[in-house]
């Protein structure tokens, strides 16, 4: 019987291993080396010049060079120490960059995290469900993205101005006002977004999901939710980027010095406020790209899947 079986074994044919794929030659590619490099080169213009004007004595925007010419740390130790020193009269000037920067990180983090939370459910209800005005809901949010924010910031304010006198939370000077203006404005684009990756997740993992007994919010939160990963995180990190670089809302509605965030509070290092102050800015730039940056490093890999999934089905 063993006979018959290492006979058989040895009549099977002999698998061949599937040959390597072939690293491409850099003769074939390196037109794609070249775009690239240059890519990077124009994307890094702007940081290198931001990163030598911050550890630059001179002030000017027009004096700073690819290198410091005159290396200093003192522009990092002035708007850490929350006073820049005004050229003109030497006098120390009160400025509260670590309030600023920790008022900006708190609205764009609550704004991301509520941006993610009610868009997924606006998508949610617009991919899995049918109902009445469901395609009229849908243009609508469209066609109101197409309108320029500059249309609104009368009616903001003045809407804004009034909710205050009754609520004293959503009035001017509020955290919560600014991030409910926030939110209404990124309703639109991360809806779609994130319902064209809803509509790619097959069905039938909720009805398998229904027919075990799950009701519809474990489904969203269970099921759909964290297949649903890669175009939250992408949704998520464009709507931190963008409230931490907004700067017309914010100087709308933030109108005292201790509550505003640091587009609105860094303008006064070029302005007359602070006698044009190039080296704390650059500085207090390079700082709050820090977090954007983190955070942007941390979510790299669903970055791609997430727009390029979401893009395959509207």
């Amino acid at each position: 019987m063993s006979s018959v079986v290492e006979a058989a074994a040895g009549a099977r044919p002999a698998v061949r291993e599937a040959p390597a794929p072939r690293r491409p030659k850099l003769a074939d590619t390196w037109w794609r080396h070249l775009v690239a490099i240059v890519a990077c080169v124009i994307a890094l213009y702007p940081v290198w010049f931001i990163a030598s004007a911050a550890f630059n004595a001179d002030q000017s925007v027009s004096g700073t060079s690819y290198l410091p010419t005159h290396f200093t740390l003192k522009n990092f130790s002035q708007i850490l120490n929350n006073t820049v020193v005004d050229q003109s009269s030497g006098s120390r000037v009160d400025a509260p960059y670590l309030r600023w920067f920790v008022n900006s990180m708190l609205v764009a983090g609550v704004a991301a995290l509520l941006t993610v939370i009610l868009a997924a459910l606006a998508a949610y209800a617009f991919s899995r469900f049918r109902f009445k005005g469901r395609r009229m809901g849908m243009l609508t949010l469209l066609l109101i993205q197409m309108f320029p924010q500059l249309l609104l910031f009368v009616a903001i304010y003045l809407i804004i101005l009034n909710t205050g006198a009754i609520f004293g939370f959503l009035g001017l000077n509020t955290f919560t006002a600014l991030i409910i203006v926030y939110l209404g404005g990124a309703m639109g684009v991360n809806t779609w977004l994130i319902k064209g990756f809803f509509d790619t997740i097959p069905k039938e993992l909720d009805e398998s999901a229904r027919v075990d007994g799950a009701t519809a919010g474990q489904i969203f939160w269970g099921v759909v939710m964290p297949l649903a990963a890669p175009v939250l995180a992408v949704v998520g990190l464009i709507s931190f980027i963008f409230t931490l670089n907004e700067f017309v809302i914010a100087s709308v509605i933030m109108q005292t010095t201790h509550h505003f965030t640091l587009t609105v509070g860094m303008r006064g290092f070029i302005d007359q406020q602070y006698g044009q102050r190039w080296g704390p800015f650059a500085a207090g730039a390079l700082l709050a790209a820090i977090p954007a940056a983190a955070l942007f490093m941390a979510l790299q890999k669903f970055i791609v899947g997430g727009l390029t999934q979401g893009a395959v089905k509207g």
